[in-house]
């Protein structure tokens, strides 16, 4: 599986917001902001963000998409 990327993140007073490949995709506040900042400076940053925003693939996409039941679908 690919290592996540097009992660990044911007602390903007007493929050922060992860983008996605240029777009918004999570904004955190507060102690979850201040926890996401302790594991971002303690591990793989990418992969951190990654995971707190559930925005990471899991590798079977392809297989779901040529799928019988997700024909027709765009």
């Amino acid at each position: 599986m690919p290592k996540p990327h097009g992660f990044s993140y911007e602390q903007l007073g007493d929050r922060v917001v992860i983008t996605h490949q240029g777009r918004s995709a999570t904004t955190l506040r507060g102690a979850r902001a201040d926890k996401f900042l302790a594991e971002v400076e303690s591990g793989d940053a990418q992969l951190v963000m990654a995971r707190w925003t559930g925005a990471y693939k899991f590798g079977n996409e392809r297989m779901a998409k040529n799928h019988p039941r997700n024909q027709g679908r765009a």
